[in-house]
C-alpha cells in the first residue's frame, strides 16, 4: 500500500508511532450491554481483557475500546457509567505493547481516559462536544475524527444529503481546521467517514466508492464496515453471519485507499489482507 504524496506516513498514537506502509487492523473492544454486535458478551471487565489479549493474539495492531453503544437507535449514558466500563479494561491492558483506543464522544470521559494512559480518541462526533477540542488538544494521543449526520438515537430516520461525498469531506476539513487551530499536529489525526452513521445503503456504497477523493484531504482513513447494517442488507445476512462481508469491504476500503480498518474479525481479516498483499506485490 502507497499512501498519497504529501500524506504523512506516520500516525502519532501516545506511546507508540504507527508505520503506515501496510494496512492496520484495529480490533473491537466493546464493554457496552447494547452494542449492535455484541452487545453484553464482553460487559464485564474480565470477559472483555480476555477478548481483548485474544484480539492482541489475533494480530490486532491496535484496539479500540468503547462504554457506550452508538448503534441507531441508541440511548447515551453517564460519563461516569462509561468511565466505570472502560477504565478497568485499559489500565489491565496498558502492557500489552499495542496502542489503546477509547471510542467515546464526550470530554470528561477523554480527560479520564487520557490520565489512564490511552494512546488514542475515537470519536464518533468529531470532537464536537463542549470541552472535547481542549481535552485532546495537548498531548501524543492519536485522533480519529469521524463524521456523523445527528445522534445516534435518530441518525438513521431518513438522512439526506445532496453529495454525501461532499458533505463528509467538508465536515471532516472543517474538523481538521478546528484541531489543527488547537496546536494538534496533523500527524496525530485520521478521518473516518462515519459508514452507517446518518447513511443509508446508497450513501455508504458512494462514500467507499470516494474513498479517493476523501484521501485528498491529505490524512490517513480509517473505516469501520464490520458486520453493520450495509453488510446485511446486501448479503441478506443476520448480524452473527456477516463476516466474509465485512472482510470483503475490509479488503474494498484498503485498495481504495483505507490505512485501518476497524474490525470484529481480526485474524479472518489479517489473513485475507496478507493474501491480498502478496498478490498486489
Amino acid at each position: 500500500m502507497t499512501l498519497p504524496a504529501g500524506m504523512p506516513q506516520t500516525l502519532r498514537c501516545g506511546r507508540f508511532e504507527l508505520q503506515l506502509s501496510r494496512p492496520l487492523v484495529m480490533g473491537i473492544v466493546n464493554t457496552t450491554p447494547d452494542s449492535f454486535s455484541d452487545g453484553g458478551r464482553y460487559l464485564a471487565a474480565d470477559a472483555a481483557i480476555r477478548h481483548a489479549r485474544r484480539l492482541l493474539d489475533e494480530g490486532a495492531d491496535l484496539l479500540d475500546i468503547g462504554g457506550e453503544s452508538t448503534r441507531p437507535g441508541s440511548a447515551a449514558v453517564s460519563e461516569a457509567e462509561e468511565l466505570g466500563r472502560v477504565l478497568p479494561v485499559l489500565e489491565a491492558l496498558r502492557g500489552c505493547g499495542r496502542p489503546l483506543s477509547v471510542d467515546t464522544r464526550h470530554a470528561a470521559v477523554m480527560r479520564g481516559v487520557l490520565s489512564a494512559g490511552a494512546d488514542m480518541i475515537n470519536d464518533v462526533a468529531g470532537f464536537r462536544a463542549p470541552g472535547a477540542l481542549e481535552a485532546v488538544a495537548g498531548g501524543t494521543a492519536g485522533l480519529c475524527v469521524m463524521h456523523m449526520l445527528g445522534e445516534p438515537s435518530t441518525m438513521q430516520q431518513a438522512p439526506v444529503y445532496r453529495d454525501v461525498v461532499a458533505e463528509v469531506a467538508a465536515f471532516l476539513r472543517d474538523r481538521v481546521s478546528a484541531l489543527l487551530a488547537c496546536g494538534v499536529a496533523r500527524e496525530r489525526i485520521v478521518l473516518d467517514p462515519g459508514i452507517g452513521f446518518g447513511k443509508n445503503l446508497e450513501h455508504n456504497l458512494s462514500l467507499l466508492r470516494g474513498l479517493s477523493g476523501l484521501a485528498g484531504l491529505g490524512l490517513p482513513l480509517l473505516l469501520g464496515v464490520s458486520r453493520k447494517s450495509m453488510v446485511g442488507q446486501i448479503t441478506g445476512r443476520g448480524v452473527g453471519e456477516r463476516m466474509a462481508g465485512s472482510v470483503a469491504a475490509a479488503l474494498a476500503s484498503v485498495h481504495r485507499g483505507a490505512a485501518i480498518v476497524r474490525v470484529h474479525d481480526v485474524a479472518e481479516t489479517k489473513d485475507a489482507l496478507a493474501v491480498w498483499q502478496a498478490i498486489e506485490g
